[in-house]
């Protein structure tokens, strides 16, 4: 059954038992963060025993961790008071991750002369293992609230940048990545089984850039075009979004693949 929400997984990471256990983990900051991703999927405020449950603490932990970063900016009771939501503080960190990351700050021009050449919505993201978060997001008059969040994350396995992103990994890797997604559909047209994207991955291997249609958002075709790192391994994906109604998949990939695989090239480290 088709997904009710566009977020990809949370993006926490399974920290072993003797990760745990180095002297020098804190466990107070841990529990912090799992109480401010407690919200990763909310589509409503929470109340302190939501923010308990999604967090995997107690009540009692969670009235205090909620307690303290209300008082540092940032958790808030929303505008009725029905419960909690992030605070404004927040977005600091968000402005610091992406004004000191090299790769964001090299693209962010390219990307701009890219959108006025091809006239369509282009956008930046980063590689995080099950999933991809945009950066960089470069708007149409056509678009959707989703597609207007930086921070906003896909999953890997199912959207053009990912299958890019997964052309220029070793097949081992690639199969590893789809097999521990979580492959629930967005769309009817969503790819699920793993034989069918190793497909579309071998097929972008081939054709040096994806192409996906339907496969978040129905009626959108989408490129994408990895970037790479100085190790050689991908650090993110250029995409490119257009409607099904105006293009044929064939026609959008004729028109802004060599645009894009240019732009690609140009802020990739080899």
């Amino acid at each position: 059954m088709p997904r009710n929400t566009t977020r990809a997984e949370s993006g926490l990471r399974d920290l072993s038992e003797s990760q745990r256990s180095d002297a020098l983990f804190v466990r107070s900051v841990e529990r912090a963060m799992q109480v401010l991703s407690a919200f990763h999927h909310a589509d409503r405020p929470l109340s302190l025993s939501d923010i308990a449950q999604h967090a995997g603490i107690d009540r009692s932990a969670a009235q205090r961790m909620v307690h303290t970063l209300r008082a540092l900016g940032y958790l808030r009771r929303d505008s009725d008071g029905h419960g909690f939501v992030p605070g404004i503080r927040v977005l600091d960190h968000t402005l610091d991750a992406l004004r000191l990351d090299p790769l964001v700050r090299r693209a962010t021009p390219v990307l701009q002369e890219l959108r006025k050449e091809v006239r369509e919505r282009v956008d930046l993201s980063l590689f995080d293992d099950l999933r991809v978060l945009y950066a960089v997001r470069l708007q149409t008059k056509r678009q959707t609230f989703y597609t207007t969040l930086v921070g906003h994350s896909v999953p890997t396995f199912c959207t053009s940048g990912g299958w890019a992103i997964l052309s220029r990994l070793p097949d081992d890797r690639a199969r590893d990545i789809i097999d521990r997604s979580d492959r629930r559909p967005f769309t009817p047209h969503t790819l699920s089984d793993p034989e069918a994207i190793m497909d579309e991955v071998r097929a972008t291997r081939a054709r040096g850039y994806s192409l996906a249609c339907s496969q978040i958002l129905i009626g959108e075709v989408a490129t994408g075009f990895a970037v790479m790192g100085a190790d050689g391994v991908p650090v993110g994906a250029i995409h490119i979004a257009g409607s099904l109604s105006e293009w044929t998949p064939e026609d959008f990939a004729a028109s802004v693949a060599p645009l894009a695989q240019e732009a690609a090239r140009a802020i990739s480290r080899y």
